[in-house]
């Protein structure tokens, strides 16, 4: 076993240089304080240490034998004290061998699990010196941390925002600018659609209520400008009585609707339709398991150039969902996206991390089943006051052990 001591001005500094030079096998043997700076004391089977050569000038490595645990004061708690002994067990079994040759091998198996046994262990300690240390040195980025994560932020973009807070604002101050932040990156498009028109395929998971949007947005374009030059296609031939549905909703609101079986048919529609100013395309909603979606999806893609893909999102599902599809649909090369069920909602900020980090213009924002009355232009202000006020009806906390396993990334990119 390899073992090394690394100090450095804080413990992620420490952490980092610990992974860098040993990679993500190693395991902390200790941590503490030395002056003003801490200390870590790291170990690494042998075996995985010559496949993770140490970089050039680290600090040199030091034999088992030849180390002194000498105490030292501890950041803010003290590890387990049952750790070291453990640690220290380990390295006597990778040392048996040479020192007591008839002594029987262990095997490499076990060794490794044991290992990372220990490493799941002493991440969750160093996640709460991590987060102890943060509360001490840095008590309003650790208040907006908290802030953050009740409202759903994940740990990648509550870091960002709370690195561009100013030291010397208070609380109210700086909540006021990490909410204002959030709400000058969301983008928005405004009532485009319902003012010039367009050519918009909605596209979404199963259940994202594309059909029901659709349904507003023809009623709304009917109430501002009357049933001519608005047409409506389903594309969708895999859910049982789709194509009826659609023709039903024409005829309810005075409108064309018309029918294709698949996505390549559309440019000829397309052309039927030219004098129609708003055409909106329902196409079939899919699991993101289904072989099929990314054929579909590329399908409608490069079916025709005047047909602008969006993705419809519901708010209701766990942010990790959302994260998803917004790749699996990333395929179709959506230009903006709605998103649906918000009513249902019990937090927004999985939604706004995805819209923050993917940078995709949000278009209309629909709270409800009714027609046309629960559907609104997206504002991006509007939204993250929504997500607001949903944390606070929820009664949405974050205690120290809910922060302590965001820094240690357990809780990354979730709710």
């Amino acid at each position: 076993m390899r073992i090394q001591r690394y100090i450095a001005k804080d413990m992620r500094s420490a952490l980092a240089q610990v992974r860098d030079a040993m990679g993500p096998e190693a395991v902390i043997l200790s941590s503490g304080t030395v002056g003003d700076q801490v200390e870590v004391v790291a170990a690494i089977d042998v075996e995985v240490a010559r496949e993770h050569a140490a970089p050039r000038g680290a600090p040199q490595v030091t034999q088992p034998e030849n180390i002194e645990f000498t105490p030292v004061r501890r950041a803010s708690s003290q590890l387990s004290e049952a750790l070291v002994p453990k640690a220290a067990q380990v390295a006597a079994r990778a040392a048996a061998p040479l020192a007591a040759p008839a002594a029987p091998p262990v095997q490499h198996s076990e060794l490794a699990n044991e290992v990372k046994d220990m490493r799941r262990m002493l991440e969750a300690q160093l996640a709460t010196l991590a987060w102890n240390d943060m509360s001490r040195r840095s008590p309003l980025q650790a208040a907006m941390h908290k802030e953050l994560a009740q409202l759903g932020i994940t740990q990648d973009l509550a870091t960002s925002l709370a690195r561009k807070i100013p030291a010397d604002l208070s609380f109210s101050a700086a909540r006021r600018f990490a909410l204002a932040t959030i709400a000058r990156t969301v983008q928005v498009t405004g009532d485009r659609w319902l003012e010039t028109g367009g050519r918009i395929a909605f596209a979404g998971p199963a259940g994202a209520g594309k059909t029901t949007l659709l349904a507003k947005l023809a009623a709304r374009w009917v109430l501002r400008h009357g049933p001519r030059r608005v047409a409506l296609v389903s594309a969708d031939a895999v859910r049982i009585g789709a194509h009826e549905q659609m023709h039903m909703l024409g005829r309810l609101l005075g409108v064309t609707a018309h029918t294709v079986y698949d996505v390549a048919e559309l440019p000829e529609l397309l052309d039927a339709l030219s004098g129609q100013q708003l055409v909106l395309i329902d196409t079939a909603g899919a699991s993101p398991r289904d072989p099929d979606l990314a054929r579909r999806l590329r399908l409608l893609n490069q079916a025709d150039k005047r047909i602008e893909t969006s993705l419809v999102i519901p708010a209701s599902i766990q942010s990790g969902a959302i994260e998803e599809a917004m790749k699996l649909f990333a395929v179709a090369q959506p230009r903006s996206c709605v998103i649906t069920k918000v009513d249902e909602a019990v937090s927004l900020g999985g939604v706004l991390s995805t819209l923050v980090r993917h940078k995709l213009p949000v278009a209309y924002i629909s709270d409800g089943q009714r027609v046309p009355e629960d559907l609104h232009p997206a504002r991006s202000h509007t939204l993250v006051s929504r997500a607001v006020e949903i944390a606070s009806r929820s009664g949405a906390t974050a205690d120290d052990e809910v922060m302590q396993r965001r820094l240690s990334g357990g809780n990354h990119g979730r709710r």
